[in-house]
C-alpha cells in the first residue's frame, strides 16, 4: 500500500491516500496479476482533468468501490503528462473498442498487459446513460474468471489491429496546398469562429495553415475568416478574461463556457497563432491576446529560476467546477463602483455565461462590444476602456486572495521546448527580449536535467519520447537564429542526428514515437491530436536544418516523411493540418543568409519580418542579407526596407 507517496508525479502522489492498493506502472503489478488470476484495472489521469477528480471522489475514495477492487483486480494508476507512451497506446485500444478516448482512461487489461475492454468516466451506480462502475467491475472480474481465454484472443487481435499498418507512398504535389487549405475552410464555422461544432478545441495547426496560406496565397477571404475565429475565441469565456490565457477548450460552440483547466501546451501553440495573427494584420486585439497569454505562463507557469510548468487544474474542488474562473452579480457589486459595474455588466455578463450546476456563477466574456455599450451609455469608448482596466484589476486583485487551483510544476522537456520557441518568437513582434532571455535560460536548465550521455528525458528518470526531442530542438534552433550563437545550432543538429538513429523509419519514412517498442509497438502518427503533429513537426525541422548547413541528407530525409504520409494526410483532411505546413515549407522555405552584426537594424529585421517558413544562418559581418528560395540565392540587401521589399514581394504569390 502507499506505492504512489513515492512517484515523483503529483498526480499519482495525490493518489496515494486513497484505500486502493495502487501500483504504479510496473512489471510488479502484471507479475501479481499473473500470479493471483486477476485481471489489471489501468487508470490514466492528469492533474489538470476535472472528471479525474470527480471518478476519484465518487469512486475510488467510496469504501465498498475500493474494496471490490482490492480485492478482484490488480490497480495501476498512470499520469499521462509523465507517460504519454502508454496512455496514448490504451486510449486507440480504447477508442477501436468505441468506447471514445479522453481522461479518465479506464482500461481493463490481461496479466499480459493487453487491453479488452474500457471507457472513460464511470459513474459509481448507473447514470447519465452510462453503467455504474460497481457493475462493471463485478461483471468484468467474473467474465476473466470464466471467459479468459476468449478475452486472451479479442485482446490479441485488437492490439494486432493497433500496429502501424503499412502506408502507400504518394507523390507530393504543390496542388495539394490548395486543396487542403479549401477543405479546412469548408469545416470553418462562420458565425462563431473555430472549426465544427461543440465542443471546441482551438485546432492550432489548422489555424497557423491558414494563416501561412493567407499569406502565401493573398486569398483575403482565407485571412478574414482565421482572423475571426481568433477574435470569437479571444473574446470569449474560453480566454481568461481577468487572468490572461486559454482553458483547454470550449465546452460550446460559442467559445463562452470553457473546460476550466490550462494547459501549457495549449497556450504556447495558441500564442505562436495570435503572434502571427498580429503580424499579419496589425489588430492590437491579437497583440493583447498574446499579451495576456504570456503574462498568464510567466505569473502562473514560469519557475523563477528558468523553465516552465505543465498545467493548472480546473478546479479547486471536483463539486464546483470552474469556482476560482467564475463570479456572482452579488460579488462584483460589492467589488466595483456603480459606474464600473455598469459598464462591465454590460460588455462582460450574459446569462450565456452562467454555469449549469450553479446559476449564480458566471463565466465573463464580451457578451457586448465596447462600441455598443458606448452607444447604449454614451459614454465615449476610451472612457468605457479605463473604466473597464480599473474593473479588470480589481478582480485580478481579488481573485489572487482565492484558493488557487493545483499547478503541476513538473517539467517535461517537450513542454519547455515548445513553451521556448513560442516566447522567442513572441519576443521579436513584442520586441520584449525579456520573453528570449527567459526562454535561453529555461532551455539551458532543461539540457542540464534531462540531456544526458547522448539522450533526451521526458522528465525525471522517464526516457525521451520524440516530442522530447523534437521540440528541444525547434528551441535550440530558434534560439541560435535569436542569438547567432553556433552551439545552439551544433547541438539542435547533433540531437537530429540521435533523433534519425532512434526513431525514424529507415524502411518507409516517419519518426516512431519511441525509441524501443512499447507494448509490442511503435507508434508513427501525423495526426494533430488536437496540437500539432510531432511527425509534421520533425519534417519542418529536418527542412530547416537543410537550409542551415547546406546538408541535403535532411532535405531527403523530410521529402520521405513527406511521402509517406501524404495519403493518410489527405484521407484525414482538417485533422492532419500540420502535414500541410510541412508540405507548404517543402515548397516555400526562405533562407536569410544574415552577413550582419548581431544588433544591427538589418538584423533586426531579418529576425522580426513575418515569413511563414523562414530560417536564418549567420555569416561573417558584410552589412548585408542574402534571401535564397527554391534553391536560387538573390543579390545581397543592404537595407530593411529592401529586406522588407523582397519578402512583401512573396506575398500573395
Amino acid at each position: 500500500m502507499k506505492r504512489l507517496a513515492r512517484e515523483k508525479s503529483p498526480y499519482l502522489r495525490h493518489s496515494a491516500n486513497q484505500k486502493i492498493d495502487w501500483f504504479p506502472w510496473c512489471d510488479e503489478a502484471f507479475v501479481s496479476a499473473k500470479e493471483q488470476g486477476k485481471p489489471v484495472f489501468l487508470s490514466s489521469g492528469a492533474s489538470w482533468c476535472h472528471w479525474c477528480h470527480v471518478m476519484a471522489r465518487e469512486c475510488f475514495e467510496n469504501d465498498e468501490i475500493a474494496s471490490i477492487l482490492n480485492s478482484l483486480f490488480i490497480c495501476i494508476k498512470i499520469d499521462r503528462d509523465e507517460r504519454p507512451d502508454i496512455d496514448r497506446r490504451y486510449q486507440n485500444a480504447v477508442m477501436a473498442m468505441g468506447g471514445g478516448g479522453g481522461w479518465p482512461l479506464s482500461v481493463f487489461l490481461t496479466s499480459e498487459r493487453k487491453p479488452f475492454f474500457g471507457g472513460t468516466y464511470f459513474p459509481p451506480e448507473d447514470n447519465m446513460g452510462r453503467p455504474g462502475f460497481k457493475k462493471i467491475l463485478k461483471t468484468i472480474s467474473e467474465i476473466y474468471r470464466t471467459k479468459k481465454p476468449e478475452l486472451i484472443q479479442i485482446s490479441n487481435k485488437l492490439m494486432d489491429s493497433l500496429k502501424n499498418i503499412g502506408s502507400e507512398k504518394d507523390e507530393i504535389k504543390e496542388s495539394t496546398l490548395q486543396e487542403a487549405m479549401l477543405k479546412m475552410l469548408s469545416f470553418l464555422d462562420m458565425n462563431h469562429g473555430g472549426f465544427g461544432k461543440a465542443p471546441k478545441f482551438p485546432m492550432t495547426g489548422a489555424l497557423e495553415f491558414l494563416l501561412n496560406r493567407y499569406f502565401l496565397s493573398g486569398f483575403e477571404s482565407v485571412g478574414s475568416a482565421v482572423m475571426m475565429s481568433l477574435e470569437k475565441m479571444s473574446k470569449g469565456g474560453y480566454y481568461d478574461q481577468v487572468g490572461g490565457g486559454f482553458h483547454r477548450y470550449s465546452v460550446d460552440a460559442e467559445w463562452i463556457i470553457p473546460h476550466f483547466e490550462k494547459m501549457a501546451e495549449d497556450n504556447a501553440w495558441l500564442l505562436r497563432n495570435y503572434i502571427q495573427a498580429y503580424s499579419l494584420s496589425g489588430n492590437d486585439i491579437f497583440k493583447k491576446t498574446a499579451e495576456g497569454i504570456i503574462y498568464f505562463v510567466k505569473t502562473v507557469l514560469s519557475d523563477p529560476e528558468g523553465g516552465f510548468y505543465s498545467s493548472q487544474d480546473a478546479d479547486i474542488t471536483s463539486d464546483d467546477e470552474g469556482g476560482y474562473f467564475t463570479w456572482s452579480t452579488n460579488e462584483l457589486k460589492e467589488l466595483l463602483s456603480d459606474e464600473e459595474y455598469k459598464i462591465f455588466s454590460l460588455h462582460m455578463l450574459s446569462d450565456k455565461g452562467r454555469m449549469h450546476h450553479d446559476k449564480s456563477k458566471i463565466v465573463l466574456f464580451n457578451a457586448v462590444d465596447i462600441e455598443k455599450v458606448s452607444i447604449i451609455t454614451g459614454i465615449g469608448a476610451e472612457e468605457i476602456k479605463e473604466l473597464l482596466s480599473s474593473a479588470m484589476k480589481k478582480l485580478l486583485e481579488r481573485r489572487s486572495r482565492r484558493p488557487a487551483p493545483f499547478v503541476d510544476k513538473t517539467f517535461y522537456t517537450s513542454l519547455n521546448g515548445i513553451m521556448a520557441s513560442s516566447f522567442i518568437k513572441a519576443s521579436y513582434i513584442l520586441q520584449d527580449d525579456n520573453l528570449k532571455y527567459f526562454a535561453i535560460k529555461s532551455i539551458e536548465r532543461i539540457k542540464s536535467l534531462f540531456l544526458k550521455d547522448d539522450r533526451v528525458y521526458h522528465t525525471e528518470n522517464i526516457e525521451g519520447i520524440i516530442d522530447d526531442y523534437i521540440y528541444l530542438i525547434e528551441a535550440l534552433i530558434d534560439i541560435y537564429e535569436a542569438t547567432a550563437v553556433k552551439e545552439h545550432l551544433e547541438c539542435a543538429e547533433k540531437l537530429m542526428n540521435l533523433c534519425l538513429e532512434k526513431f525514424w523509419d529507415h524502411k518507409s519514412g516517419g519518426f516512431y514515437d519511441t525509441e524501443t517498442d512499447i507494448l509490442d509497438m511503435r507508434l508513427k502518427n501525423i495526426l494533430d491530436m488536437p496540437h500539432p503533429s510531432v511527425n509534421a513537426s520533425g519534417i519542418l525541422l529536418l527542412l530547416r536544418l537543410s537550409l542551415m548547413t547546406n546538408k541535403n541528407e535532411y532535405f531527403r530525409y523530410a521529402e520521405e516523411g513527406l511521402k509517406f504520409f501524404a495519403l493518410q494526410a489527405e484521407e484525414a483532411g482538417l485533422n492532419a493540418a500540420y502535414y500541410y505546413c510541412a508540405l507548404d515549407a517543402y515548397f516555400n522555405a526562405l533562407k536569410l543568409d544574415i552577413r550582419a552584426g548581431d544588433n544591427s537594424n538589418l538584423t533586426k529585421a531579418a529576425r522580426t519580418i513575418f515569413y511563414p517558413y523562414k530560417s536564418i544562418i549567420y555569416g561573417e559581418d558584410e552589412g548585408s542579407v542574402i534571401p535564397c528560395i527554391h534553391n536560387i540565392c538573390y543579390e545581397p540587401i543592404r537595407e530593411t526596407n529592401g529586406l522588407e521589399d523582397f519578402i512583401n514581394n512573396l506575398r500573395g504569390r
